[in-house]
């Protein structure tokens, strides 16, 4: 997967879309790592689909602190107490889709990003 060129909102002209993929691309009720351009500098993002849920798109840092590794993306998704979450395939830690909230430590937290879809594509806030 390649990044685009970044999107105006034409809604709101302050906000950057960029288009990562395209819904084909995606993997229901799994993640699909790729990158995103932030002010920051790039950063790998893990996009993961739940069709049929209220919210079915939630964008999170690929990068597994605790084992150093941009893992995320590969990571099992579940549910715990009514949450979307992602364990990661290192060490098991479970993070909150909506907020990448680690569950085993409310110290640890992944970023997200606004993400949805325009039409076939997929696009996110950066």
């Amino acid at each position: 997967m390649n990044t685009a060129t970044a999107l105006k909102d034409e809604a709101h002209t302050d906000v950057t879309w960029q288009t990562i993929c395209s819904k084909a691309d995606l993997v229901a009720f799994s993640g699909v790592a790729a990158w995103l351009e932030t002010a920051e500098g790039p950063a790998q993002v893990a996009i993961f689909y739940l069709p049929g849920h209220a919210q079915e798109l939630y964008a999170i840092d690929h990068h597994d602190p605790f084992s150093d590794a941009n893992v995320i993306g590969r990571g099992i998704v579940g549910d715990i107490k009514g949450d979307a979450v992602v364990a990661s395939p290192i060490y098991k830690q479970h993070f909150r889709l909506e907020d990448g909230s680690c569950v085993e430590d409310d110290s640890v937290t992944l970023r997200t990003w606004p993400v949805r879809f325009d039409g076939e594509k997929v696009v996110i806030e950066a």
